[in-house]
């Protein structure tokens, strides 16, 4: 204990020449010499106490200045989370809803206001869902038959022509430059080509190429299709094997066939081969079947 005092006083320059003595005999002193003789180049800052209080006033005022944007920067921060948020429910109502179908299928699903739609083969529907209270309208590429709701009323969009409705029943038909339109119940209207044509129950109209071809009456409840058979009247042969073709997973080949040919009639959609033998009958047609690939051609002698 007594060592560090004399220690303390030699370092500072107060020690006496026996302090100074007693200190050099000591065991420690070599270790003491080379701590100081370390530490000599060390120098306490200099302290100014006015200059001091100033700067510490200053990080007092920049503090207070911090915490003051503390609460922007939080506001920034909500903003920018709302805005995600914003952003995200109105990309999400934009999203349509697509109901397509494949060769062979048939889809029934309701719309948002519970009307029932049965969607044929290779058919697609698009609506929004979300917006369906302010936006009552989908588009249709194909076939399908609608229950609609009583009291609701939508439009059905196609390329050739838009039918409008109000708690009916009817089919929609539109592919190519074909668009029929059969009114099972209620009323519908169909406008194409700044035509309107009001078509109440018991009624059926065909456009082609946008022009009226068929404006008539009809005793049928409902479609066919929907009952696995399609029927046609007056169509064209082509038309005919275009719609067999969606019916069944098949390719055809029509070989020195008139595609032209008309056909009034029907065809299952549950036998390949019965659905051939009714449509070929009538035209004096014959076909086989390989595998999937059917080849149609006139029967010998016509």
């Amino acid at each position: 204990m007594e060592l560090n005092y004399i220690l303390h006083k030699y370092l500072n320059g107060e020690a006496t020449a026996d302090e100074i003595d007693k200190l050099k005999s000591s065991p420690e002193y070599a270790s003491y010499m080379k701590i100081a003789e370390a530490t000599s180049g060390f120098e306490a800052p200099n302290f100014n106490a006015e200059a001091n209080f100033e700067l510490i006033n200053s990080k007092r005022i920049v503090q207070k200045e911090v915490r003051r944007m503390r609460p922007f920067s939080a506001f920034l921060r909500i903003a920018a989370v709302l805005a995600v948020v914003l952003v995200g429910y109105l990309y999400l109502n934009s999203l349509d809803t697509t109901v397509s179908t494949q060769i062979a299928q048939k889809e029934t699903f309701l719309l948002p206001d519970a009307s029932e739609v049965v969607l044929n083969a290779s058919s697609e529907i698009v609506f929004n869902k979300k917006n369906w209270k302010k936006d009552r309208r989908l588009t249709l590429n194909g076939e399908a038959y609608f229950k609609v709701t009583k009291g609701n009323s939508f439009s059905v969009e196609t390329t050739q022509g838009v039918v409008t409705v109000l708690g009916t029943q009817f089919n929609v038909f539109s592919r190519d430059s074909i668009f029929n339109v059969n009114c099972f119940e209620g009323l519908v209207s169909v406008a194409f080509n700044d035509t309107l044509v009001k078509l109440p129950a018991g009624n059926k109209l065909k456009i082609e190429n946008g022009s009226l071809v068929v404006h008539t009456t009809s005793n049928a409840l409902a479609p066919t299709w929907i009952t696995d058979e399609s029927h046609f009247e007056n169509a064209s042969f082509n038309i005919v094997l275009n719609e067999l073709k969606r019916q069944y997973p098949i390719s055809v080949t029509a070989i020195n066939v008139n595609l032209n040919k008309r056909f009034t009639g029907s065809f299952t959609h549950k036998d390949i081969n019965l659905a051939l033998k009714s449509i070929c009958d009538p035209l004096d047609l014959q076909f086989t079947v390989t595998e999937g690939e059917v080849n149609i051609y006139a029967k010998e002698g016509n």
